[in-house]
């Protein structure tokens, strides 16, 4: 099975921590149909060389990854997307949604961005992303 290339751009200057950066990066990946159910990733030691970071903040990337049900490591196979929401129960998908929307609230605070912009600028995201999604075939499983 071919593995396959991930782009993933770090941010240094930015006050999310590395590692979150990288988890944000696979889930959109995964979202937008870059990365499908049953794609190689890189191992640990080939992304943390591409993108020039410890190995270590990798594996607590696709520990959490795992974790959460959407990276699944074969042993001497390799690490591949599962990403099949079904096998999430519901309260944990939604789990999950809120911990992120969470954050995002903390941040439109912070920022002074009222509730109604948020709400915006979610609903753009949102739509922008299914867009893109249907534009690369992937699959729909709401």
């Amino acid at each position: 099975m071919e593995v396959l290339i991930i782009f993933i751009r770090i941010e240094p200057s930015s006050p999310v921590p590395i590692y979150r950066q990288i988890i944000d990066q696979i889930r959109y990946q995964i979202a937008t149909g870059a990365l499908k159910e049953g794609d190689q990733v890189p191992s640990v030691r080939q992304l943390a060389g591409k993108i020039a970071v410890n190995q270590n903040t990798i594996l607590k990337v696709y520990n959490q990854l795992c974790t959460e049900k959407v990276l699944k490591i074969e042993r001497g196979s390799g690490t591949f997307v599962t990403a099949n929401r079904q096998s999430i129960p519901v309260a944990e998908r939604k789990k999950i949604v809120a911990k992120l929307l969470r954050e995002a609230a903390v941040q439109a605070i912070h920022l002074d961005v009222g509730l109604e912009q948020a709400k915006e600028q979610l609903e753009k995201e949102y739509e922008a992303i299914k867009l893109l999604k249907n534009k690369t075939g992937a699959k729909d499983n709401e």
